[in-house]
């Protein structure tokens, strides 16, 4: 898998672009579809998944054809398949009720939107959000295989060790 990370909105939210076989999967388009799709590059475009909806991961989404677009709604938790991306979605609440991560388990990359930061977590203040809903993830999470390399909507990535140590949970 390769993929590029295009910042867009005054946020600089990460927009990942996947590609694979000239086939592209985009995650969290939240601004400037021009920018966005210079990086596609004339590939063909299979899906755009949404990690959650707030306005700076969702800004460009009404540019794409609305048959394209995946997220908590149509993609159920555990294995999906979109074109040639294979993925697991894990439902991760506690951020935003609808957030999902994205896990590539043969790559051991996982995208969280907003729920999983270097070093931190997402706001539990916010409407839908919830503090025992981002514990109850979060233990979820750290489930996984401490190798993963993991891409938040905004800043730099991580790993699941480095988050384990620093995301620490009270029993």
């Amino acid at each position: 898998m390769n993929f590029d990370i295009v910042k867009v909105g005054m946020l600089q939210t990460n927009c990942y672009i996947i590609e694979t076989d000239n086939k592209v999967l985009i995650i969290d388009p939240g601004d400037n579809y021009e920018k966005i799709m210079k990086s596609v590059n004339n590939k063909e475009i299979v899906g755009v998944i949404i990690t959650h909806y707030h306005h700076d991961h969702i800004g460009a989404l009404n540019n794409f054809n609305e048959d394209l677009i995946y997220d908590c709604s149509n993609l159920k938790e555990g294995n999906n398949v979109i074109g040639p991306f294979s993925f697991n979605t894990i439902y991760t609440p506690g951020h935003k009720a609808d957030s999902i991560t994205i896990y590539f388990e043969e790559d051991k990359k996982m995208f969280t939107g907003d729920f999983l930061f270097r070093d931190t977590i997402g706001r539990t203040d916010l409407p839908t959000s919830s503090v025992s809903e981002m514990m109850n993830s979060l233990k979820k999470i750290f489930e996984y295989p401490e190798n993963i390399e993991v891409y938040p909507g905004h800043g730099s990535s991580t790993t699941i060790a480095r988050e384990k140590r620093n995301n620490l949970l009270e029993d």
